[in-house]
């Protein structure tokens, strides 16, 4: 098997597919075992999961595929991912495995690899995973058999982590009620006991995991609820989560949601007017036109790349900067995490309403942002965008209705099976009419 049995995230698929089953899951992990104890035989792998019914089964599989490769495994239970990232490298493992499919429906799973470093494997490391794939199983001799613990403290050491990222102290939030949907998710107990314990009054909502309602109608992707509970509990603000906490969404105290761009821009602008932003600020194709003309204003350099927090994280290296993020709500700052992580993404915004003595609403309206559309279309699995020629000038009909400001992108989901159709302009009107039209000649194609 070659590179395919990754995707642009990791490996996602429904359960009981061709990947995410019990018999993929052992020989994945004796792949991944037997790679890793060539370099790391005194060392172990990490397994963090989020709160879907299957995962219980998926890490049991990984756990023997490990274990019968030599490899040590330690067991962290429901954990955001970037936790589970940031225990990779502090707790000197050879590796950490996410069981989660973010933002997805409990009937899919999927697997994400952090390296020693906690940073996601890269291609090469991944070809090689599925190269050993390939390969027939062994075993290693009996006293060599890899074992596996339980670590209990990791909740608390992470929770530790992220107040400590807060700056102020313990009773910095104490003025604040902020409401908490945990969408079921894998932050339904650590983000309660961090905003708690930095003085906030909380009212948490979606933070009753029972396997099988993790993202449903809630957290990051559907925020309409948490702009209810807002209003209705005259709280400060609303802080929505994805399924494995490395997604936030927010909603400030009129009920307008906040999305992925207006907390870059607010993070963004709180660095900056301290004099402690590094570098520029790394967006993709789907970031809002208006955050570019901002930090064009402030002289913040700002640079575009292909949707994905992985190309985000990779051209934030490349340039040396610090901070990035996606219009989703992955947000990421070198300086205080590994990856995106949505709990200390919120604390960074709040620590700029504090350091600012202003709300969430008087912050973020200060970004004009543009009308946007997007459509998602689902596509059949033989459909490949590569393959129409009638695509570009599609695109070509498109930019000339909406204009010289208009911005459209048509691509693949890299994690469920659509296209996405998003289109930008000045009017709201040609940005819709726009959308659906090419939506349209989309599906026609099919």
């Amino acid at each position: 098997m070659d590179k395919s049995l990754f995707g642009t995230d990791g490996i996602r698929g429904p359960v009981g597919g061709d990947l995410i089953n019990p018999e993929s899951m052992l020989k994945l992990g004796w792949a991944l075992g037997t790679l890793l104890y060539q370099q790391h035989p005194d060392k172990q792998v990490l397994i963090g999961k989020d709160t879907r019914i299957s995962g219980y089964m998926l890490e049991s599989a990984l756990q023997a595929g490990l274990a019968a490769a030599g490899m040590n495994i330690g067991l962290l239970g429901p954990m955001p991912t970037p936790a589970i990232a940031y225990l990779t490298r502090t707790l000197r493992a050879a590796a950490g495995i996410v069981i989660s499919a973010s933002h997805n429906p409990f009937t899919d799973n999927g697997i994400k690899i952090f390296d020693a470093s906690g940073s996601k494997i890269d291609d090469a490391f991944e070809q090689a995973i599925s190269k050993q794939y390939t390969q027939t199983l062994t075993v290693v001799p009996s006293p060599l058999i890899g074992r596996a613990r339980r670590f209990l403290s990791a909740p608390a050491r992470y929770i530790e982590r992220c107040k400590s990222r807060f700056n102020g102290p313990d009773t910095a939030l104490s003025g604040l009620h902020i409401v908490l949907d945990c969408a079921h998710g894998a932050t339904y107990l650590i983000a309660p006991c961090v905003f708690k314990e930095l003085g906030a009054t909380i009212t948490i909502q979606h933070a009753e995991p029972d396997g099988f309602n993790i993202n449903q109608k809630c957290g990051a992707l559907y925020p309409q609820q948490l702009a209810q509970t807002v209003l209705s509990e005259q709280a400060d603000c609303g802080i929505a989560f994805d399924g494995d906490g490395d997604r936030v969404i927010m909603v400030d105290h009129t009920g307008q949601v906040c999305d992925g761009d207006h907390l870059l821009y607010l993070i963004a602008q709180d660095l900056h007017r301290q004099g402690e932003l590094k570098g520029g600020v790394v967006g993709t194709h789907m970031t809002n036109g208006a955050l570019e003309s901002v930090f064009k204003q402030l002289k913040v350099p700002f640079e575009r790349v292909a949707v994905g927090d992985r190309h985000v994280m990779a051209q934030l290296k490349h340039n040396g900067w610090q901070l990035g993020g996606e219009p989703s709500g992955h947000l990421i700052d070198l300086n205080q995490t590994l990856s995106g992580d949505g709990i200390i993404a919120a604390l960074q915004v709040l620590n700029a309403m504090v350091n600012q003595d202003s709300s969430l609403h008087a912050l973020t309206t200060t970004l004009p942002k543009l009308p946007q559309a997007l459509i998602n279309l689902t596509r059949p699995t033989e459909f490949s965008l590569d393959t129409q020629p009638s695509l570009p000038q599609i695109k070509i009909d498109a930019l000339e209705q909406l204009g010289k400001s208009g911005r459209i992108l048509i691509r693949n989901s890299g994690t469920e099976p659509l296209v996405r159709v998003f289109v930008e302009g000045q009017d709201p009107i040609k940005v819709e009419h726009t959308a659906k039209t090419v939506s349209e000649k989309i599906e026609a194609l099919f």
